[in-house]
């Protein structure tokens, strides 16, 4: 399970994310509203647990701006303040929860095992592509209807392609899904991943998917434009 915090106090991101690493979940920390931003759309993620108020503006913007895009990954809102208003502002921009801080961290656990059983609403469970098919529910991929083996890394690279056909996506976007924060962008592990990843589903068929564009980034599709 893969979760997203966004949070700027860093004592508190920190206690989750350890909290949930116990539970074999995966976190990422986000401390901005900006960087939360970028990893909600770039990513895939199970939930993210957003906080309301954060460096570069407010978490019912970014909880808002999500669902326009019709991502529908859970989301529940933390926040300092216990009031109704800010309850219903955070339910009527898009939020599945809300948690009040301070909580028990056994609280949130609960909470996102809570969300994370709920069905998705608007994320697509099967992405086709010329006659690639990624089912990202079951995490498993066929092309020309043979079944390919991914690695857990080399799927999480597949899925960020497929979850943005046609779109240039550069390293920073690419990581922030693939690895956590703490991954150094100046080493050549995406180059030596995304050329594993071309030996499976591309090397073999036509059309080719992958395609790079020196010095800006990578573009997944059947076109070659």
């Amino acid at each position: 399970m893969r979760v997203l915090i966004v949070e700027d106090d860093t004592a508190l991101a920190e206690v989750l994310r350890a909290g949930l690493a116990e539970h074999r979940m995966e976190a990422s920390v986000a401390p901005t509203l900006g960087a939360g931003r970028e990893r909600a759309l770039l990513g895939t993620w199970d939930v993210i647990v957003l906080d309301v108020m954060l460096p570069g503006g407010s978490g019912f913007d970014l909880c808002t701006e999500l669902r326009r895009r019709a991502i529908g990954t859970p989301i529940l809102m933390l926040t300092a303040r216990d009031t109704v208003d800010d309850r219903v502002r955070g339910l009527d921009a898009g939020a599945d929860d809300y948690l009040t801080k301070p909580f028990a961290f056994r609280e949130l656990l609960a909470r996102v095992r809570a969300l994370v059983r709920r069905e998705p609403a608007l994320a697509p469970e099967t992405v086709r592509v010329a006659d690639l098919e990624v089912d990202l529910a079951a995490r498993t991929v066929r092309r020309a209807g043979r079944p390919i083996a991914l690695t857990a890394k080399e799927f999480a690279l597949l899925e960020v392609f497929a979850r943005h056909v046609d779109q240039l996506l550069d390293r920073a976007a690419i990581t922030a899904h693939v690895w956590d924060e703490n991954h150094d962008p100046f080493t050549n592990v995406l180059e030596v991943l995304v050329r594993r990843l071309r030996r499976k589903i591309d090397d073999d068929f036509e059309p080719k998917l992958i395609h790079t564009l020196r010095g800006a980034g990578y573009r997944f599709g059947a076109s070659a434009e």
